[in-house]
């Protein structure tokens, strides 16, 4: 099987779709020959992928139970069947933990934990009466090395880190779970660093393959994780990350830059 065919027979789902990591993915499988649904919440940014890659689309706030069930449903319907959810959504912030509010922490939580939650429960019965499936999850590398001042953000990630163990276990051996854990990547999440050359080239410095990862990057391991070549390959959480989590001390370098070398 060639390289634009290899998912020729995959039918994937995609939270988060619209830009960054969501949307690399998309164009990945599609370019590869699966039949893709792009989900985000942002309708304009979900139709733009779809329209481009010759995919659909639905809006979806993973925030919300019933939008994800009834968006799940109806895109496997429309493609004939589900091969592969993965679940992307997400959102960050940065502000001291003690400065939270109560409606941020809920953000965080809601997006990052129970968005990933919510895709796990509406596509799991799915994949179990069809005899198989793959679930791949976006965490961070904030889920083992927090970074002060995303304290929510960590948390809910190294939650997903747990999810994924879980999952893997309870839907064994029918569906196969599995995460990535990205580290610093070039999307929307992280314009305000790579917008500020000091603090990009910071970000570089601090990671031993001497740069910021692109998407594209990320959404090669996920292709991987729900490919045939990982059928063995189950609750685990691989690192994207250039090395940064070696003892580089990365996120010193950005912060050192940030506060002046404080």
């Amino acid at each position: 099987m060639t390289g634009e065919d290899r998912f020729r027979d995959h039918k994937v789902i995609v939270t988060g779709g619209g830009s960054g990591i969501g949307e690399a993915t998309c164009r990945l499988f599609a370019s590869a020959g699966a039949t893709v649904t792009v989900l985000d919440r942002r309708a304009e940014a979900a139709e733009r992928v779809a329209a481009e890659i010759g995919a659909r689309s639905e809006v979806v706030d993973v925030r919300h139970p019933e939008e994800v069930d009834r968006a799940v449903r109806r895109s496997a319907d429309a493609m004939g069947g589900l091969t592969d959810l993965v679940n992307n959504a997400g959102v960050g912030a940065a502000k001291a933990l003690l400065d939270t509010t109560d409606a941020e922490w809920a953000l965080m939580i809601g997006v990052n934990l129970s968005g990933t939650f919510h895709g796990i429960r509406s596509a799991g019965p799915l994949f179990l009466e069809q005899g198989g499936g793959s679930i791949v999850n976006v965490t961070s590398l904030n889920s083992s090395r927090p970074t002060p001042g995303e304290g929510p953000y960590s948390a809910a990630k190294a939650a997903v880190a747990n999810l994924t163990q879980t999952a893997a276990v309870e839907l064994a051996p029918t569906v196969r779970v599995n995460a990535v854990a990205p580290g610093m990547v070039d999307t929307p999440l992280i314009g305000m660093i790579t917008a500020n050359p000091d603090w990009k080239a910071a970000a570089e410095a601090g990671a031993p393959l001497g740069r910021i990862g692109s998407p594209v990057e990320v959404a090669e391991v996920i292709a991987f994780l729900c490919s045939d070549a990982a059928s063995f390959i189950t609750g685990q959480t691989i690192v994207v990350d250039g090395g940064s989590a070696l003892p580089s001390l990365q996120a010193d370098a950005i912060l050192r830059a940030i506060t002046g070398g404080s």
